[in-house]
């Protein structure tokens, strides 16, 4: 390898959607962050906010590898930027998901960062696991028990978050640590994808699409054929590969179909919980 933790390859997409004036979306798709940042607030300020976050650890790209110290710093960083930006009397904030590419013990992992509903999910072995937890009213129910799955896609409150980078929101952020292998694939999305597509759909271009910029472009394209009532934004990243593995690189569609995998197979746990 030539230093990094893990190679990776990455694609990434957004649009306005169907329905919105203002894509109020910003991404990064950089080793070692891979970022989704869906901004709020209106009338462009929730375009400021998402961009003035990202602009933030934009700061980090071309590092080999990031630690939790630099991405808490970082984080800090933005809060401040997004609290500087005023439009017509409404706060602005964003959300913030996604991955940044570190170094632990000389073996490559995924650190996981969340603040809102935007998410970050990996597909392996024919899987697709949610790693991020949506800090969200709906979620909340769920939590406690007083709301189903199915009933939590449709519920009125579904756009209802509890964190957020700036909006008023002190913006306390959920990291993780999850080692990687050779063929993971990771998105990280706005919910202008996840909640418009289902997670099948949705695993089934990861598995059944190579390039990560194609499944990328493909993801937005399906968000739109469901409605598009939202901004969307999505980016994958797949490990070609990654420190502590003597595999060579991963050539093939990352993961394989989920219908090659074996019945009892399932995600990896994250390692160290939250960090």
């Amino acid at each position: 390898m030539s230093g990094s933790a893990i190679e990776a390859r990455a694609g990434s997409a957004t649009h306005a959607g169907l329905r919105r004036r203002v894509n109020e979306d910003s991404h990064l798709a950089q080793h070692p962050l891979f970022l989704v940042a869906d901004g709020m607030g209106g009338h462009d300020a929730g375009a400021a906010a998402s961009a003035a976050v990202v602009a933030e650890f934009a700061r980090l790209v071309g590092a080999e590898s990031v630690g939790i110290e630099q991405m808490r710093a970082a984080l800090d960083r933005a809060r401040a930027a997004v609290e500087r930006i005023g439009h017509q009397g409404r706060a602005a904030g964003t959300t913030l998901s996604g991955v940044a590419v570190t170094d632990v013990d000389g073996s490559g992992y995924w650190l996981t960062v969340n603040v809102g509903d935007s998410r970050t999910y990996r597909y392996a072995e024919g899987e697709l696991e949610q790693i991020s937890v949506d800090h969200s009213v709906v979620q909340e129910l769920i939590d406690a028990g007083a709301l189903d799955g199915d009933a939590a896609g449709k519920d009125s409150r579904r756009n209802e978050i509890t964190r957020a980078i700036g909006a008023g929101s002190g913006g306390e952020a959920d990291f993780w640590l999850v080692p990687a292998e050779p063929g993971d694939r990771i998105l990280i999305c706005s919910d202008g994808l996840s909640g418009e597509v289902p997670a099948e759909r949705i695993a089934a271009v990861l598995a059944d699409v190579p390039d990560p910029q194609d499944a990328a472009t493909r993801l937005v394209h399906e968000a739109m054929l469901h409605g598009g009532r939202d901004n969307i934004t999505a980016v994958v990243v797949d490990a070609v590969r990654v420190a502590g593995h003597d595999d060579d690189a991963y050539e093939t569609a990352p993961a394989g179909g989920a219908s090659d995998a074996d019945e009892d197979t399932r995600p990896r746990a994250a390692a160290g919980g939250d960090a």
